[in-house]
């Protein structure tokens, strides 16, 4: 069991109680200055989670007019849990140790004494120590969503197999109940038949009516317990709804990434064509969530020149990647979905630290 996390409310205001006893330490009631600059900051941090910059920056001036640097060192700390833009972190830890070293109104300092040395290397530490445990929190959660993401995945995966050997087994029974107990019944409803037929005795032939009438029921049930059973195990394929451009806009919806959808297809499209269309922005949505956490698409889809071409472009990944399992097998798929049907799919790529998949097909489909 993991332990409790402080509110964070909490947590502010212990880090401005935190500042204001430092500030009660290192700063003088008698320097009204260096005071209202040393309760502006640790005032400030109270805006650290929604300003961190902003909130770093009010720290400064109480660093270089006073030795209060604990406001300061909770706005770095926070600032480097919250970005990631290692120059500025670089900058704003170079900022705090030249500030802390600095002593106003008389603002220079002798590198050539040991002393100072000693003292700059110490700020310097300090600083990056703040900075380095911003990090180290910021990897842990992004640590933590991607595992978020990888346990959702494995009981998703788990569910879809067990759904696979289900359909699998409901597939079989159909096919047992189709080749072997239809054959029979319908074998019993022909032989009652006949034996209504040929004999004259009334109580034999009310007998085989009436397991002709029984048997012909059965078969009736049998053939609607396979129709289920063959449309939940996936066959025949006319039982099962196959997807198409009207739900095109459903699937970006429900992606799970910000996604926008522009096309403008005609209506009559070859269901294959449509199809191919579907599976592909599939794929590209699917390997978006998978590869580029945090990543937007745009979904184009446009009809010209008696061809249909289809681009998912998606923009660089806001966080780190883990490695997924993968059989590498969904580009390969569609490219040869695509050769059947005339049309090529190409992927790579793009300037910007994204990925771009683009499909085109001839819209009559293959002949």
């Amino acid at each position: 069991m993991s332990p409790r996390r402080i509110p964070a409310p909490l947590l502010d205001v212990a880090l401005v109680g935190a500042s204001l006893l430092d500030v009660w330490v290192n700063v003088a009631t008698d320097e009204p200055l260096r005071l209202a600059f040393a309760l502006a900051a640790a005032f400030s941090l109270l805006l650290r989670r929604r300003l961190p910059l902003i909130t770093f920056l009010l720290t400064l001036p109480a660093v270089m007019l006073s030795d209060a640097v604990v406001a300061a060192l909770a706005a770095l700390y926070t600032l480097a849990s919250l970005t990631r833009r290692r120059t500025l972190l670089v900058v704003c830890a170079m900022a705090f140790t030249i500030s802390d070293m600095t002593t106003w109104p008389s603002p220079a300092f002798d590198l050539s004494d040991p002393s100072t040395l000693i003292t700059l290397g110490y700020t310097t530490a300090t600083a990056a120590a703040f900075v380095f445990l911003g990090q180290l929190v910021q990897a842990r959660r992004d640590l933590s969503l991607r595992l978020a993401e990888i346990s959702e995945a494995r009981d998703q995966e788990r569910l879809l197999t067990a759904q696979t050997v289900l359909a699998g087994e409901r597939a079989q029974l159909a096919r047992e109940m189709h080749d072997v107990v239809s054959h029979q019944v319908s074998l019993i409803a022909v032989r009652a038949g006949a034996l209504q037929v040929g004999t004259q005795d009334a109580e034999v032939k009310e007998a085989a009516a009436t397991i002709r009438r029984l048997s012909v029921q059965t078969l009736d049930e049998l053939r609607h317990m396979v129709s289920v059973l063959r449309a939940s195990g996936g066959r025949p394929t006319e039982l099962t709804p196959q997807p198409s451009l009207a739900d095109l806009q459903r699937l970006v919806e429900t992606s799970g990434i910000e996604a926008e959808l522009q096309t403008d297809l005609p209506d009559g499209l070859p269901p294959t064509v449509q199809r191919a269309i579907y599976r592909s922005v599939q794929e590209a949505l699917t390997n978006v969530r998978k590869h580029a956490p945090g990543a937007t698409a745009t979904v184009r889809v446009r009809h010209g020149d008696g061809a249909v071409r289809v681009t998912v472009t998606n923009t660089a990944p806001i966080r780190p990647a883990l490695p997924l399992p993968s059989a590498h097998y969904g580009l390969v798929g569609l490219r040869q979905r695509a050769a059947l049907l005339g049309g090529t799919v190409a992927s790579g790529p793009t300037a910007d630290g994204g990925y771009e998949l683009r499909l085109e097909l001839p819209a009559e489909g293959a002949s």
